[in-house]
């Protein structure tokens, strides 16, 4: 309950003080994920969903709409836990029969997605050895020319053309 609680704080507390924000965009703040259902809500308004436990659910997961952190553009799925230094600790695997990828500037970093990956954003990320086991599949050109892979990650599939 103290971590909803701090979360709803600083939530309002951005929206506070925060320039005017348009339609499109979304403010937001961290969710820490542990269940199908606390999921399906980050994935509905937060710009990080962090998962420190290994998750299987039966739902097709898509991330949209436009998020910022700290002014930018930013998404991110982390499946990882870290010490102070902001290094990884553990890693976490997430499985779904997909996701996928229609906000721009997704990266997900550390840990394991079971399943496929859809891309429709441009600049999405795999990193910090993230591995993708299953196929990614790209609905458009400018989502594969602005794909990036870095940092030891891997997909155990194959990188389609779904256009």
């Amino acid at each position: 309950m103290k971590i909803k609680t701090i979360v709803l704080m600083i939530a309002v507390a951005a929206l506070l003080v925060a320039p005017t924000v348009s339609a499109q965009d979304t403010v937001s703040s961290a969710s820490q994920v542990v269940d199908e259902d606390s999921l399906m809500t980050a994935v509905e308004d937060s710009w990080i969903l962090i998962i420190q436990q290994d998750l299987s659910v039966d739902e097709e997961i898509v991330l949209e709409g436009e998020y910022t952190n700290r002014g930018e553009v930013d998404r991110k799925l982390a499946l990882y836990d870290q010490d102070d230094d902001h290094n990884v600790t553990d890693r976490y695997t997430l499985e779904a029969p997909s996701i996928t990828v229609a906000s721009p500037k997704t990266r997900f970093k550390a840990g394991t997605f079971v399943g496929d990956v859809y891309v429709e954003s441009e600049n999405f990320k795999l990193t910090t050895g993230f591995t993708v086991e299953g196929n990614v599949y790209f609905e458009n050109e400018a989502a594969k020319e602005t794909f990036t892979i870095e940092g030891g990650a891997t997909v155990t599939g194959d990188l389609v053309n779904n256009w």
